[in-house]
């Protein structure tokens, strides 16, 4: 595949124009029909866009000269910009992207073989205040819309070129997805497109804290892979570490869990558990684990904590981490202990802060599921 789109100066975009990468190819095809043109416009715009590079209408020459033109005078192709980026000793790559309000979030390259792993922001910031998250710390400002989603991958593959290939994407960035509904599954219908990059559904994830009626709908409308963010078997722990339990308690949650695994019965869900010194690290822990999971196909990756400044957290010992793991494996949970890629350029799981502008009084109530919040 050619080299995709270059970043635009985001100063020079006339704000009246459409951002076709806001459109998936649904979206595009209804664009096109509204215009009177086949909906087969959609697929010949997504071939130039995503596997030619091109971003001039005029050079698309398989459309009417009269229909570039008015592409020309009424749409753009706009991508966020890469500030800088940082590259790990591991060979882990943070890229710091600035949208076009001048907010800043960061998305993650990692690199291993026989794959190459992207860790897509979803918001500028997030409300969800979960306590052991860096990022969760910086407030939140808004949601991303689908151009600056896709607009991640499409920079990332850009400046990696040729020498790597994104084969994964996981919507385990800065932000709660579900919380962004409408852009995040456009964005992931974008990936998993034939003629943009063409990812298995297996290889999109998309990751939630748990807002519940969000995961219901996301079973119904797009099939990617599913990773729950658990961190606790209490809902007095749960309440504490990750705040939207109060909303959405342990017992609503593992029945939405229960709900997505019937609709890819032959698809685990993964679920996320940072281990935390001498908070949810104990054997007695690890057996309400597999008590809480026993009705729903899943497997566990334990995350060690990675600190950040002013954070009470320690992460658990390895003995610690060894033992739970032990115990979750004998129980024949399969369960991983995530490598900790990327920490000395803070781009370790929970260590995405960006540069936001925080909009949020911190605390806001939750709104409902795909619900936009405007800068």
């Amino acid at each position: 595949m050619k080299s995709v789109l270059e970043p635009v100066n985001l100063t020079s975009v006339n704000p009246k124009r459409i951002n076709l990468l806001d459109l998936d190819r649904k979206g595009l095809a209804a664009f096109f029909v509204g215009l009177g043109e086949k909906p087969f416009r959609a697929t010949q715009l997504l071939k130039w866009i995503y596997q030619e590079g091109v971003e001039d209408f005029n050079l698309m020459t398989d459309m009417s000269k009269s229909l570039r033109a008015y592409l020309a005078e009424n749409c753009v192709i706009e991508t966020p910009e890469i500030v800088f980026e940082k590259i790990a000793s591991d060979g882990t790559r943070k890229w710091v992207v600035q949208t076009s309000c001048g907010n800043r979030i960061e998305t993650v390259f990692i690199p291993e073989e026989g794959r190459g792993t992207l860790c897509v922001s979803s918001q500028i910031g997030c409300a969800l205040a979960c306590t052991f998250c860096s990022t969760a710390q910086q407030g939140f400002n808004r949601n991303l819309t689908t151009a600056e989603i896709i607009g991640q991958v499409i920079v990332a593959q850009n400046r990696l070129g040729t020498e790597k290939r994104i084969t994964n994407v996981v919507m385990m960035g800065m932000g709660e997805p579900l919380l962004n509904f409408d852009n995040s599954v456009a964005a992931m219908n974008l990936m998993m497109d034939d003629f943009t990059f063409g990812l298995s559904k297996r290889r999109v994830t998309v990751s939630t804290s748990g807002v519940v009626p969000a995961m219901y709908r996301l079973s119904q409308v797009c099939d990617v892979s599913l990773a729950v963010s658990l961190h606790a078997v209490t809902d007095e722990l749960r309440d504490e570490l990750v705040p939207i339990n109060k909303k959405y308690p342990l017992k609503e949650l593992m029945e939405a869990c229960r709900d997505n695994a019937k609709i890819a019965p032959r698809r685990t869900v993964t679920f996320e558990y940072v281990m935390l010194d001498g908070i949810n690290d104990s054997l007695q822990d690890a057996r309400g684990l597999i008590k809480l999971l026993k009705t729903v196909p899943s497997k566990i990756n334990l995350i060690p904590f990675n600190p950040f400044p002013n954070s009470s957290y320690r992460c658990s010992s390895k003995e610690a981490i060894n033992r739970f793991k032990t115990v979750l494996n004998d129980a024949g949970i399969v369960t991983t202990v995530r490598k900790t890629r990327g920490e000395d350029i803070d781009a370790a799981c929970g260590q995405l802060v960006g540069q936001v502008k925080d909009k949020s009084r911190r605390h806001l109530k939750l709104q409902s599921p795909g619900s936009e919040r405007a800068a």
